[in-house]
């Protein structure tokens, strides 16, 4: 590990043992403060004019089973990557969920020669790595070994595609973890993942990305093992393969791992068409389940993507408000560190992701629609709607005033650097290349590095108010005491924050404007759903 990684790390750990806050309760006896006014109801947004409908303008369409090496002889390790445009919106109704099992299946199920255990066994002397990950669009296979071991590991990884077992053991496993996904680890367990699955399933009401990528209850159960089959044959083709190698690479490599994929099928079945999406601001769904605490999402859904000249101004903009995971965000700064109120809250220009084990997006989750995010977790149930009016106000003030110029140029100066970690093994780097193919900007994260180095303050508040819109946020929140939380959005009343310690008088006047900010909903537009009701069919 060099000293930069290793710093990089050492930093990531201080974030997380300091990032446990909370909103203090009130002190038996308060510092002297001005007197409150009691609690009045936030001013309702005057409706905005409606947004035009967001098209479904197809990505690009790369050569069937087009190759992508990043060659690093040095390295002794040879990474794998096979990204098909397929995934859970292939799924077909009432089979929701079946493109994820499918992938599942093959890279966990065994092929013909190897049980699902004897697999295990021979990929671990190795310490290989064979994974999949489905998304709305994309389903990758990852593949990672030493290159001592290349024709043995070569074998296996091309086999769970070409040769996979179907074991009906296997399968009923494996749909059976896919259901207790669903009905316990996102109903019970966690509140994040739950809280942004409901937000997609609202903004995309009606459209191919609704259900979530590992499907519902109903459609996991009507799934039979025949289906998987028949799946695998429709959507995992040449035509819709992006091969990435990287790593000491050699032709012999290259040929041979195209030669034995050309024996996938040449194509399946049609692309599924994407509609356009019409904007519908100011809705909320409120999902109630046994929590201690509130997880809040907002967002909308954009034209806007890679490839657009807006995509890196904006991008840098929502960095400044609230990069994953990052200490200097306005949002982290204002809502956690000078009020205590939780534990993050970001901002995101496309949808994210965490890859296991960073804080960086999952390369090859490239979407036709984009969405533009933040979250805002986990928050004491007293003070949620406040923390909601706090991310709403803070985005608006980013539209209305812009980033101050000694900000601006710290954000630029984190940038140039985080970006170079976004990139830092042969994976991401095959990542971020096959994503490249599909929205047409090649090497991505240099063409982000020269755009930062040209941006003004000017620029990106162009950009911003061309694509910010506060008064467009639809509203996902996953709490207890669901029924009171609607009856104070529907209301308006917000409760002021009550602090055990004394404020500066700028805080507390904030707090006073924070109070005021519309939040963009509408009465009408809330919706309660109880958690074991949701992702049910």
């Amino acid at each position: 590990m060099n000293a930069f990684t290793h710093t990089t790390l050492v930093l990531a750990s201080a974030l997380w043992l300091g990032a446990c806050a909370s909103t203090p309760p009130p002190a038996p006896t308060p510092p002297p403060a001005p007197a409150e006014a009691p609690p009045q109801p936030a001013e309702a947004r005057t409706p905005a004019a409606p947004l035009p409908p967001v098209p479904a303008v197809p990505l690009k369409k790369p050569a069937p089973m087009e190759l992508i090496v990043q060659a690093n002889p040095g390295s002794p390790i040879i990474s794998f990557r096979l990204v098909f445009h397929a995934g859970s919106v292939d799924d077909p109704k009432g089979k929701e969920g079946l493109t994820a099992l499918t992938a599942s299946l093959l890279t966990q199920g065994g092929t013909r020669k190897l049980t699902s255990a004897q697999l295990q066994e021979v990929l671990f002397p190795m310490a290989a790595e064979l994974n999949a990950f489905p998304d709305k669009e994309f389903t990758s296979f990852s593949g990672r070994v030493h290159k001592d071991f290349l024709p043995r590991f070569l074998e296996i990884f091309t086999d769970v595609l070409l040769a996979p077992r179907y074991d009906p053991s296997e399968f009923e496993r494996l749909r059976t973890d896919a259901l207790n996904t669903v009905r316990n680890r996102l109903r019970n367990e966690n509140d994040e993942q739950l809280g942004q699955v409901a937000l997609d399933a609202l903004l995309f009401r009606g459209h191919p990305y609704a259900h979530f990528v590992g499907g519902t209850v109903q459609g996991l159960e009507a799934i039979t093992l025949d289906d998987v089959k028949a799946q695998a044959r429709r959507v995992f083709t040449q035509d819709r393969l992006v091969i990435g190698l990287a790593g000491p690479v050699d032709d012999a490599l290259k040929k041979a791992l195209t030669s034995r994929l050309a024996a996938l099928p040449a194509t399946g079945a049609p692309r599924v068409p994407l509609p356009p999406v019409t904007p519908t601001p100011g809705r909320a769904v409120v999902i109630q389940k046994p929590t201690l605490s509130t997880a809040i999402s907002m967002g909308y859904v954009t034209p806007l993507r890679r490839g657009d000249p807006d995509f890196f101004p904006v991008a840098f903009a929502l960095s400044y408000l609230g990069e994953h995971r990052q200490l200097h965000g306005v949002l982290f700064q204002e809502l956690r560190e000078r009020r205590g109120l939780n534990y993050g809250n970001y901002a995101y220009a496309e949808h994210f992701i965490e890859a296991p084990g960073t804080t960086f997006n999952r390369a090859n989750i490239a979407r036709t629609q984009q969405d533009i995010t933040l979250w805002v977790r986990p928050v004491v149930p007293a003070t949620a709607l406040f923390a909601t009016h706090g991310a709403v106000y803070y985005l608006d003030r980013l539209v209305r005033q812009g980033i101050p110029r000694e900000q601006f140029e710290l954000s630029r100066s984190f940038l140039l650097s985080y970006t170079r970690l976004w990139e830092q093994t042969d994976q991401r780097r095959l990542g971020y290349a096959i994503d490249s193919l599909f929205y047409g900007t090649p090497d991505f994260l240099e063409q982000y590095r020269q755009a930062l180095a040209e941006l003004t303050p000017e620029s990106v508040q162009e950009a911003v108010r061309r694509h910010l819109h506060p008064e467009a946020l639809s509203f996902a929140f996953v709490t207890q005491d669901a029924p009171a939380l609607v009856a104070a959005l529907k209301s308006r009343t917000v409760t002021p924050l009550t602090y055990s310690s004394a404020k500066v008088p700028e805080l507390l006047a904030e707090d006073k404007a924070i109070l005021r900010q519309p939040l963009p909903l509408r009465p009408d537009a809330i919706e309660l759903i109880p958690a074991s009701d949701f992702m049910e069919k």
